[in-house]
């Protein structure tokens, strides 16, 4: 288990990350999620020891994180950190053998991982010829190598086609399999909303919204209830008290009641004028806890 707890960042008097604590367990993927400025590389720098924290401390398994620990982490930086002039296979082995694979070792599975994330390059064609795409599998490639005992990632879903998103999902899904605590950052809420087994939501550095996705919708405000009803009279909801269009489309009428005995009255006023497609509360959204969150 990877732990945080009560971590204190501050730089020239401004404080980034304040009293940070949260734990991400084994086999469990965490989305760690926040405005621009949260702290959250500066919370993933300092689990990977590029930055020091003030106060506080990271765990793994209990212990205090050093260097030796960190050996067993996989680390994907928001900037990347690969060598552009070099090929991806020679750059895998070189990071492979930092971590003290075997060089022949080391070949195969970096050859075995650009197969199965599909990066097309040529046997010649240094990171630079690369698609953004293919780039930041690589650097996806280059944490996972080793075989982490955790993996922490910097925004590794940026800028990557609805295919590219999918194969590395699925990797870090096959990594959470394995009982590998995965936490990623991410302003992709809809990828934080379908991956992870749980979401922290940081502002000004302290952590304001933690659990699951249906933890932090039954914490919302469930808002005010909705119905959607189909073959009904022009301005039919006009005669309704307490109602309120919210849209209409393709023959769709979408009303907001603000109460239930509005809700109440206007779904037998539909059942009997028209076809009722759906009717209840609203459940927010991962993007609109966020919002609220961080406002």
């Amino acid at each position: 288990m990877l732990t945080f707890d009560a971590v204190d960042k501050s730089f020239g008097g401004r404080r980034v990350l304040d009293a940070l604590t949260f734990d991400v367990r084994p086999g469990e993927i965490f989305g760690f999620c926040g405005a621009n400025g949260a702290g959250k590389t500066t919370a993933m720098r300092i689990a990977l020891g590029v930055l020091e924290a003030d106060s506080g401390s990271v765990r793994f398994n209990g212990a205090d994180v050093d260097a030796h620990s960190r050996r067993r982490f996989g680390y994907m930086p928001e900037e990347r950190g690969l060598y552009a002039k070099m090929t991806p296979l020679d750059q895998l082995v070189h990071f492979a053998r930092l971590s003290g694979i075997p060089r022949r070792e080391a070949a195969r599975r970096a050859a075995e991982w650009l197969e199965r994330l599909g990066v097309v390059a040529g046997p010649r064609d240094a990171l630079e010829k690369l698609s953004l795409g293919n780039q930041q599998k690589v650097q996806l490639i280059a944490a996972l190598i080793h075989d982490p005992a955790v993996l922490v990632l910097d925004e590794p879903f940026s800028g990557l086609d609805p295919v590219a998103v999918d194969a590395m999902a699925e990797v870090l899904l096959q990594s959470a399999r394995e009982g590998v605590p995965v936490v990623f950052s991410s302003h992709q809420l809809e990828l934080v909303e379908r991956l992870c087994d749980r979401v922290g939501i940081l502002r000004g550095g302290r952590l304001v919204a933690e659990g699951t996705v249906d933890e932090l919708r039954r914490a919302a405000d469930p808002g005010r209830p909705r119905l959607s009803v189909t073959d009904v009279p022009p301005r039919w909801a006009d005669a309704l008290q307490g109602a309120r269009v919210l849209a209409e489309e393709d023959g769709v009428v979408t009303l907001e009641l603000e109460s239930d005995r509005a809700a109440q009255a206007a779904l037998a006023a539909a059942q009997s004028a028209g076809r009722v497609e759906s009717f209840g509360r609203h459940e927010p959204a991962l993007a609109d806890i966020f919002r609220e969150a961080v406002a």
